[in-house]
């Protein structure tokens, strides 16, 4: 369990490094760039799909070699290029690449860190451990986010967002710095030994075929954040406060993610997912109809009581029943499917967004969600305790 703290930790100063910045990149576009929501979807869902190929390749470079620790270092030392590359952009392309820069990061550290926490825990504590982490990782973004909203109370104009962008370097080094705690784990693999992957693939557990389809269903559904922090920003609250409720989000989700993946571990991971879903539909059918500001304060807190419902509870279901030799590569395909449907997601949602309005994006992203929670719940057969 040590080492899936320190793991945590990584992912702490990471998400506090990032979250300082990430709130205010719709703004940023908008205020000084003059970007509109459909150019936003496009900025997010090229910057999440260019780098979606890498997750199941990092995943597969760990299966193969077994060296998860300098994967992810590399991974997360991106994310200190990420925060240099915004202080010199100069246009919304410059924007676009840091943003590319970020989600190649994210890509290639995903599955090796994840793969770390699942062989760094008990099988029976595996929903616990991933929680423990989650808990860390959003913890990490909560102080970022409020470290991000008292200096934007501080301080005004272009010069605040660089001024951001530059200390957000600091967390950054500190979570590399962090590696120096953490212990490999398995054995070294025989590179020169042939890995089947494709044989894996079509031996894979039916329950774990049909979660990775609505998981593509779900997240065309859920588009990019920033979606959510524009719809803030639309209904009256100013940046401060955009980036407060991005706060709130986190706050909660970091709360509850450790006692809700311990929650999974003792009535499965099914009950929990599907939950999440048709939690999500609510979250995203309140940003649609909000009829005021406190209703949207309270969907951004259920959006957290949806992260911590599944963030941290599908990886340990991926993990438990992906093959063994091929667990990292099960974990970087599902984040290479979240990233492909995130590109026509954010783009969907930002056209949809300019020819209707507001509210028909998030409709759209419910009626999914919805969808996938039915599938789960009468599609997805739950073998035993601690698994979906």
């Amino acid at each position: 369990m040590n080492n899936v703290f320190f793991i945590g930790l990584v992912s702490f100063f990471a998400d506090l490094s990032t979250e300082m910045v990430y709130p205010l990149i719709p703004i940023y576009l908008t205020q000084v760039f003059g970007a509109t929501p459909a150019l936003i979807g496009v900025v997010e869902g090229i910057a999440e799909s260019l780098a979606s190929l890498l997750k199941v390749f990092s995943g597969y470079i760990t299966d193969k070699y077994r060296k998860k620790k300098p994967i992810a270092f590399l991974g997360y030392a991106t994310g200190l290029i990420y925060k240099l590359a915004l202080l010199v952009a100069g246009s919304w392309i410059g924007i676009l690449g840091a943003r590319v820069i970020d989600r190649f990061g994210k890509g290639l550290r995903t599955a090796p860190r994840d793969v770390l926490v699942s062989e760094s825990s008990d099988s029976a504590k595996l929903g616990s451990s991933f929680g423990l982490h989650k808990a860390l990782d959003m913890a990490g973004s909560a102080a970022g986010i409020l470290a991000a909203f008292f200096i934007m109370k501080a301080w005004r104009g272009d010069y605040a967002f660089k001024r951001l962008f530059l200390l957000s370097c600091v967390p950054a080094i500190a979570s590399l710095f962090m590696f120096i705690f953490i212990k490999e784990t398995g054995n070294p693999r025989n590179s020169k030994e042939p890995l089947h992957v494709f044989r894996g693939l079509k031996s894979l557990d039916a329950r774990l075929k049909l979660y990775l389809i609505v998981v593509f269903i779900f997240t065309l559904g859920n588009s990019s954040n920033t979606f959510l922090l524009l719809r803030a920003a639309n209904v009256g609250f100013n940046p401060a406060s955009v980036v407060f409720l991005y706060f709130v989000y986190n706050v909660v989700s970091s709360l509850l993610a450790m006692p809700l993946g311990k929650r999974s571990d003792q009535i499965g991971r099914k009950r929990l997912l599907v939950a999440g879903y048709l939690t999500f539909t609510l979250v995203y059918a309140g940003f649609a109809w909000a009829p005021n500001k406190a209703i949207i304060v309270a969907v951004f807190a259920l959006y957290g009581v949806f992260t911590a419902m599944t963030a941290g509870v599908e990886r340990a279901f991926i993990s438990e029943i992906a093959p063994r030799e091929l667990k990292g590569t099960m974990l970087g395909l599902h984040s290479t499917i979240v990233g492909i449907a995130l590109l026509p997601a954010s783009v969907i949602a930002g056209l949809l967004w300019n020819t209707f309005g507001a509210i028909v994006p998030f409709a759209f992203g419910a009626s999914l969600s919805l969808l996938s929670a039915l599938i789960l719940a009468f599609g997805l057969r739950q073998k035993v305790t601690g698994a979906a």
